[in-house]
Formats: C-alpha cells, sequence, structure tokens
C-alpha cells in the first residue's frame, strides 16, 4: 500500500504571481481523497508537483509505492499515435523506457537491415522481456477488452484520434486501476465518461485497494466515492488547503462552519489589534509628559509588536461570482429540423453512427442529447455547428473557425436567424491556442467586435478570468478554458447554443452561473452531456439508443439497458 504526503508545498507561476501558498495534507494508505476547489486554483499544478513533473518552490512531497497518472486531457495525444502508445505513456517507467527502444530499433531495422540492426532490436527485445513488457501486454489484452470490446492485438494501432474521449478516459482508467502502482492520482477522471462508466468508476473507486488523490467536479462521484475532502481555497499569497474528514456529503455543511469560525475568529483578533494599539497609544502620550509612565509604554509596544507579529488568523476565501450574460435573439418557431438524417462514421468507412431519424427543435427549447460514448452525440452537434446540410450565409457558425465536415445522408436544417455557437468537448477547433484572452477579444471576428483593453478587463472579470488576461489560452486551467469559451458565445450573437458537455470542467460555482445564465438565454440550446444534474434544468430529452435508435424520452435516460427496453 502507498500513501502521499505533502508538507507546506508553495508554487509560484512564471509570471510571478503565487499560485499555492503552504499546502499540507495527507493521503493515507488505501484512502480515496478528493482535491476540490475554484477553477484556476492550482489543482491540477499540484497533482504535477505530487508527480515529480514540476519541483515545488517550498516545501516537499513524499510518497511510497509508486504513481499511475492521469492528466486532465488524455487525449492530447493528437499526432496519429495509437492505443499502443496511449497504454505505453500511462505505464511504469522501466516499461515506457523499453517501450521507447524498441520502437526505436523497430524502425531502424526497417530502414537498414543489417547486423547492428539486428543484434540493437535483440537487445531491445531481452529489455522488453526484463522490464514486464510481456506481462504488461496481457494486462493491455484485457484493458482494452474492457473498454474497447476487443483484445490488444485488435487494439493496439487504431487511432487514438478516433477514439471518443470517455472510450480514451476508460481506457486509461482501466489500464492504471489494474497496474501495478500503488498510488494513483487522476485529474478529472470522470470528463468524457457516459453515465454507466461514471458509475462503474464510483463503484472501482470505492472497491480499489490503491491510494487515490483525484480532482472532481461531479458531486454525485465525490458523494458516492471520496472519504475525504481536500479544499484549496484561493488567497492573495496563493491557495491554502484544509481538509474534511469526511465525505462530500457533509463538506458543504462543514465548509460553511468552518468560515463561520474564521469570520469570529478574524473579528476577535481585530477587537484585540484595537484594544492594543488603544493602550500602547494611550501610554504614549501619557509618556511624554510622566517619566513613570515610560515603562508602560515600552511593554506595551513590545505587546503590540509580538502580537502583529504572529499575524491575524487565517482569512475566508474569496467567494466566486461568475457572471454568465447569454443575451441570443429571436428566431424562427422552428430552430432545427432533421428530416432522415443518417450519421456516418468520419472515418470514411461509411459507417452507420445511427438509423435515420427526423426531429424538430423549437425556437425557445432546451433539448439534452443523451447516449452513451461513441453513438454519435458529438458528430449530431457539430453538423449543427457547422450550419447543418448545406448552409446559407446567415447559418455560419461564430468564431473563427468552421467544424469538420460530418459525412450523413438525409437533411439537417437551420431556421431564419438561428446562427449556432459551438462549445466544442475538447476545446479544440477554434484558434485559441497560443494567444492571450486580451489579444482574441482585442481582434474580435466576423461576429463579435473587437473590444478596447477596458472592455476586455471588465467582461473577463465577470468570469474570473482578469487575472488571467495576460495568458494563453492553453495556458489556462480547463474550468478557465471552458469559461472562456462560453463568454465567447456570450459576445459572438449565437442565438443557437450547441454545448459539448459544457459542464465537465467547471467548477461547482461556474456551473450553477451556466444554469443561470442558459434560463435568462433568448433563444435554443441543445447539449451532450453526462452530468445528471446539470440535465435536470432540461425540457427535452433526445436518445441515441444503444443499438442505433434514436427517440425521445419524458425524463432522462442514463442505463443501456432501459435505452433497449423502451425503444
Amino acid at each position: 500500500m502507498g500513501h502521499v504526503e505533502l508538507s507546506q508545498v508553495s508554487f509560484v507561476l512564471p509570471d510571478g504571481r503565487p499560485l499555492l501558498d503552504e499546502v499540507s495534507f495527507r493521503v493515507g494508505d488505501g484512502a480515496v481523497v478528493a482535491l476540490v476547489g475554484p477553477n484556476g486554483t492550482g489543482k491540477t499544478t499540484l497533482l504535477r508537483i505530487v508527480a515529480g513533473e514540476l519541483d515545488p518552490h517550498g516545501g516537499s512531497v513524499v510518497s511510497t509505492g509508486g504513481l499511475g497518472v492521469m492528466p486532465q486531457f488524455v487525449g492530447s495525444v493528437r499526432d496519429g499515435s495509437s492505443v499502443r502508445d496511449l497504454l505505453v505513456s500511462v505505464a511504469p517507467e522501466r516499461v515506457r523506457a523499453a517501450a521507447r527502444t524498441l520502437d526505436d530499433t523497430e524502425l531502424a531495422i526497417m530502414e537498414v537491415d543489417d547486423e547492428p540492426a539486428q543484434l540493437a532490436y535483440a537487445q531491445a527485445l531481452a529489455d522488453w522481456a526484463d522490464a514486464g513488457g510481456y506481462e504488461q501486454e496481457v494486462r493491455w489484452d484485457e484493458v482494452t477488452t474492457a473498454a474497447l470490446g476487443m483484445p490488444f492485438e485488435r487494439a493496439q494501432w487504431r487511432a487514438v484520434t478516433t477514439l471518443s474521449g470517455g472510450e480514451q478516459k476508460r481506457l486509461v482508467l482501466e489500464a492504471l486501476l489494474r497496474g501495478p502502482e500503488e498510488v494513483l492520482l487522476l485529474d478529472e477522471p470522470d470528463n468524457y465518461l457516459d453515465v454507466p462508466a461514471k458509475r462503474w468508476l464510483e463503484e472501482q473507486l470505492r472497491s480499489t485497494p490503491k491510494t487515490v488523490l483525484l480532482v472532481s467536479h461531479d458531486r454525485e462521484l465525490l458523494s458516492q466515492a471520496a472519504t475525504r475532502i481536500v479544499t484549496l481555497e484561493p488567497g492573495a499569497a496563493g491557495a491554502a488547503a484544509w481538509t474534511h474528514p469526511g465525505s462530500f456529503a457533509t463538506w458543504h455543511q462543514a465548509r460553511e462552519e468552518r468560515n463561520a469560525r474564521l469570520e469570529e475568529a478574524l473579528r476577535r483578533w481585530e477587537e484585540e489589534h484595537a484594544k492594543l494599539r488603544a493602550l500602547m497609544l494611550l501610554y504614549k502620550n501619557k509618556a511624554a509628559y510622566n517619566a513613570d509612565m515610560a515603562a508602560r509604554y515600552q511593554a506595551a509596544r513590545t505587546r503590540l509588536r509580538r502580537f502583529e507579529e504572529a499575524g491575524p488568523p487565517e482569512k475566508v476565501a474569496r467567494e466566486q461570482h461568475v457572471t454568465m450574460r447569454l443575451t441570443g435573439g429571436r428566431t424562427a418557431k422552428r430552430a432545427v429540423v432533421c428530416e432522415q438524417l443518417h450519421l456516418l462514421s468520419p472515418g470514411g468507412d461509411g459507417e452507420a453512427l445511427m438509423r435515420p431519424f427526423d426531429l424538430e427543435v423549437w425556437y425557445g427549447e432546451r433539448v439534452a442529447v443523451l447516449g452513451s460514448n461513441g453513438s454519435g452525440k458529438s458528430h449530431l452537434l457539430r453538423l449543427l455547428a457547422a450550419g447543418g446540410s448545406g448552409p446559407g450565409p446567415e447559418h455560419l457558425p461564430v468564431g473563427e473557425t468552421a467544424p469538420a465536415a460530418v459525412p450523413h445522408t438525409g437533411t439537417a436544417r437551420l431556421g431564419s436567424r438561428v446562427r449556432p455557437g459551438w462549445f466544442a468537448q475538447t476545446h479544440e477547433g477554434h484558434g485559441l491556442h497560443g494567444r492571450t484572452l486580451l489579444e482574441i477579444l482585442h481582434r474580435g471576428d466576423d461576429h463579435r467586435r473587437g473590444r478596447t483593453r477596458d472592455e476586455a478587463s471588465r467582461v473577463l472579470d465577470r468570469y474570473e478570468l482578469a487575472r488571467q488576461a495576460e495568458q494563453t489560452f492553453d495556458t489556462l486551467s480547463g474550468g478557465q478554458q471552458a469559461r472562456f469559451q462560453i463568454l465567447l458565445l456570450e459576445l459572438s450573437g449565437a442565438t443557437l447554443l450547441l454545448l459539448d458537455e459544457p459542464t465537465d470542467n467547471l467548477d461547482l460555482d461556474s456551473a450553477e452561473a451556466l444554469e443561470e445564465g442558459l434560463r435568462a438565454f433568448d433563444g435554443t440550446v441543445v447539449a451532450v452531456t453526462h452530468d445528471r444534474w446539470f440535465a435536470r434544468g432540461f425540457d427535452r430529452f433526445l436518445v441515441l439508443g444503444a443499438e442505433g435508435e434514436v427517440y425521445e424520452a419524458d425524463e432522462p435516460v442514463w442505463d443501456e439497458r432501459r435505452v433497449r427496453r423502451r425503444h
């Protein structure tokens, strides 16, 4: 069994801003500890420090039992990497090194098949065996069978980009949970998972003997799986941490009680400080004309100095206030019309993702698109985001980059004055990487006017992004990227919001702000979601079933068996 212990860990960002301030907590043997806090407080950075990817600027980290790490974006491999490459990336270091050498020598012997290349290849095979590579392949066979329904021999050369986000996550989770490392660091492990997969993950976390430190904003998963909660609270000197020894079910009450204690302690400290200062000033005035008061004045000064040096108690963390002013605009009564729409796999093989279906979405409706991973939900949104089948000029999407084409038969049409705005699940395809937030807002695009520095700062402040104004989009946390993408939709004038898992990376306050913004939005919303809490705010539920059927339900349908029974 392994453990992780952090002692007064501090970290400063490259621009000099403090991010973490003497963070200390322990993850004991076999515990499942959740790390929560507002977006941008340093949760992912803290996991990277524990994993050894970053060095803290103060404090120390001690861990035992080996570390298995799931990054926030496991699908960040966009260079044609294979399933095997993804599994190698989360394998133990010795296996990773042996795999790299084996790949290099295989490539060398294909280019020059001489005796040195053959000897190097033979040595690489021996090193692969010594590192436990063949045993790892047996484990990977179990992993791909469980995650993808096919053996490793068939799955290993499949491109990672052909997998859905949920399939990528499930693949890595299966590998880590079955792997030899005794400590797992999981950054948003539930993102992109459908609800049956989330329930599977909850059960795995409850039953695993491994020690787990995870970051998540899914309240259901936190309630079901975490044994204690570590909270990062933002402050002027960086985020500090406090630990709730119970479950997430009692965390909100514990936080309110803690904040009340801190407020009371600070009030008493300020009262005592005022008394000591007043006493010091009193003796100072008396000492000016009475030498007998000099000793008392010096004693009062010393007492005040020591009191101030000890410092005030911890301040209550500033609450987030995210305000999303999604406006929209009046459109035709029928915002979306699909007739015998038949989505095909984008791989070019013509494979059908679902049976042909008809759909009408009326102006002002909130439609949740539900279904298992790989059922075609994101493809449907991407088709609508591109303006449907043969879009006219008024239906061209807002933003600088049009979504990739989605092969299909049948038609998908948008009504008049319907301007689609797309929130991408992986925050890709919008041409934002490498540019600062101020630069993006200042430049504008075809549907969003450029803004002065003051105007940009004001809108960023409403989204709690003012401090990140000079950061590039790709350096933001996942939640900050999500908030900024929603901000661009707000400013773009979109009248049809197409949201692909918008709450995956949002903290609780931001998700609630999004819900409030959608309630006030004068337009139509179609959202793909696996968020059981978020789905409650929708009017209609379009279900993409397990056998390719598409139908509507009166309430969210999460269970695959229910999908088949109800068809």
